[in-house]
């Protein structure tokens, strides 16, 4: 573990990466790919958001919220949460 927090793969639910993230006593959590690829950062926060959303259900993943963004964007664009529309309303 570093300062990322936790490495979890993309296909993880929302419920469990909550869990984990308790679990490890963490704030964030590493995204990654299939393949150990990282695909970004999320958040308690940022999870407690698409949890509370009108689109949520139990079988939102981690991808669903990391969108398109992959092991090839820029850093920045990677550890930078983007709204996925139709899960979270806009604030």
């Amino acid at each position: 573990m570093d300062a990322a927090g936790p490495q979890v793969c993309d296909d993880m639910t929302v419920e469990v990466a909550l869990s984990v993230m308790a679990s490890a006593r963490t704030g964030r959590l590493r995204v990654c790919d299939n393949d150990g690829l990282p695909t970004g950062l999320v958040t308690r926060a940022q999870l407690g958001i698409v949890r509370d959303g009108p689109g949520y259900s139990d079988r939102v993943q981690l991808r669903d919220i990391l969108g398109d963004r992959g092991p090839h964007a820029p850093v920045a664009e990677q550890a930078t949460y983007r709204r996925p529309s139709a899960l979270v309303p806009a604030l």
